[in-house]
């Protein structure tokens, strides 16, 4: 329970949604969501699938190893994801928002990179996926 709110969190910077946007899908409350990224509550199953659907993505419940939770977005890539820009050039290339905010982050936890780098990055994706060979 200690990484949920902060793989919420995660998922839904990735995604470039606000809190307001992800409850309005959700049908829950702005402060139910807000307190569940902070770490506060005791959600249902109900509520979690609810919220998996308005992320886009699938809830899914395991015993075991526990997962580690997935590491903040910079605040230059959430920006980046929030432009009109980034959504023209995922757009023109076809590709899922949430998987290319998580390959740049994957870059991200490689090397330092900035906002420019993220253009940078973006830009090149947009050449490769243009012209593959």
């Amino acid at each position: 329970m200690d990484s949920l709110g902060p793989a919420l969190r995660s998922l839904r910077q990735a995604s470039g949604r606000t809190v307001a946007s992800v409850a309005a899908d959700a049908g829950l409350s702005v402060p139910y969501i807000a307190n569940l990224e902070n770490g506060r509550g005791n959600p249902t199953t109900g509520a979690l699938t609810r919220l998996a659907g308005a992320l886009g993505t699938e809830l899914h419940i395991s015993f075991g190893e526990a997962a580690e939770a997935p590491a903040p977005l910079p605040q230059t890539l959430v920006r980046l994801r929030r432009s009109e820009r980034f959504r023209g050039a995922v757009a023109d290339i076809g590709a899922d928002p949430a998987e290319v905010i998580a390959a740049l982050a994957a870059v991200g936890r490689v090397v330092e990179a900035g906002e420019q780098d993220w253009w940078r990055l973006l830009d090149a994706m947009v050449l490769i996926a243009r012209h593959p060979a």
